[in-house]
Formats: structure tokens, C-alpha cells, sequence
């Protein structure tokens, strides 16, 4: 499930995974693999070793609301909009609880996401700036404290509000870590993923 998080100039916004069996992660009405999102994690982790950084991520943008869809709605079948009700159509909520847990194979439904989000969607880059100065990262004008934008990390880190299945993640959540915990830029020295 998405959390709510606190940026500097929006106020709360959602961020996160909105569905166990992909790992698509949403923020606001931007959409991203978490694949992805690890890799230019990384690539941040070289960066920041500047006082300030600029560079672009690829996202999936879905403009209107309602063809985002209603995720509570989907979560409890009843309400199947938008994007977000096509993907509960495909992968439902689980009928048990206990199974609530984010699938460390949910990236192995990503060309099924990539023609579902593709209905709704253009591709565009967003910008995301550090202020080693101020000790702020933009996401998409979305404006974070670092200390936030580390709790963004460690969200996918930990699997989300459900968690990892088994305590198991993918392999590129695993580099992921790795990349950041050696680096040495003000973004993420002395952060620790446990």
C-alpha cells in the first residue's frame, strides 16, 4: 500500500507499491518499476558526492485522476477504474490476509503492467535535484528533506506497508542497498538499511 509522505511544498503525497503482485510503485501520478527506481537510486549515490545534482528519471505520467483509478475501491472489489482498477482486475487482492505481502517476483509481471499503463499513460522524464546545501531533494517538483527522501528508500527497502513475502527481496533491492551504504555524498553517508 502507499504511505503518505511529507514534502516541503505539496503537503502529503502518496508514494509507494499499490499492488503485491507488481512492483510498480506510484508517486501521486507518476508511476515507476522499482527496478528501475533502485537503479537511479544508485546512480544518486555516485551524485551526490556534489553539493548539488541534477538528472531525470523515466516515468509513466497519468495526467487525470479518475484514469488513475480508485485503489480502495479496487482493494475491496467494488470499484474497478482507471488504471489502478485494471491491475486488480488482473491481480486481485488476496482473499486472505495472511497473504497480504509484497511478491519479491513481482517484476516478472512487468510487460503485462507496461501494456496495461501504456492505456493511460505517456512516458515522460521528471527532474530530480539535491541541494547538498539545504540537505532537499526534488522528485518531480515534489520538494523532500533528505530524511524523507531516505524514508522513500527504505518504503521499498522494506517492501512496502505489507512488507516483503518471506523477508525476501529482489536481487536489484539487494544492489540497491549495496551502492548506497558505500557511498559518500551527503545524501546517503552513514545511511544504514537494515
Amino acid at each position: 500500500m502507499p504511505l503518505a509522505f511529507n514534502s516541503l511544498n505539496h503537503g502529503t503525497i502518496a508514494f509507494g507499491f499499490f499492488n503485491i503482485d507488481t512492483d510498480l510503485l506510484l508517486l501521486e501520478h507518476y508511476f515507476l518499476f522499482a527496478d528501475d527506481f533502485c537503479a537511479y537510486l544508485s546512480h544518486l549515490a555516485a551524485q551526490s558526492g556534489k553539493g548539488a545534482f541534477e538528472t531525470s528519471w523515466d516515468v509513466h505520467a497519468i495526467e487525470r485522476r479518475e484514469e488513475v483509478g480508485d485503489l480502495m475501491g479496487a482493494i475491496h472489489g467494488v470499484h474497478f477504474t482507471g488504471f489502478i482498477g485494471e491491475v486488480y482486475r488482473r491481480f486481485p487482492f488476496p482473499r486472505n490476509e495472511q497473504d497480504f505481502k509484497q511478491k519479491p517476483e513481482g517484476f516478472e509481471n512487468r510487460e503485462i503492467l507496461e501494456e496495461m499503463i501504456a492505456k493511460y499513460s505517456t512516458r515522460k522524464k521528471i527532474l530530480v535535484r539535491g541541494d547538498g546545501d539545504n540537505q532537499t531533494v526534488a522528485v518531480a517538483g515534489y520538494l523532500f528533506t533528505k530524511e524523507t527522501f531516505r524514508q522513500l528508500v527504505e518504503y521499498v527497502w522494506l517492501g512496502g506497508y505489507p512488507r516483503w513475502r518471506d523477508g525476501v527481496r529482489p536481487v536489484y533491492v539487494l544492489a540497491m542497498k549495496k551502492n548506497l551504504e558505500k557511498a559518500a555524498g551527503w545524501l546517503f553517508r552513514g545511511f544504514s538499511l537494515h
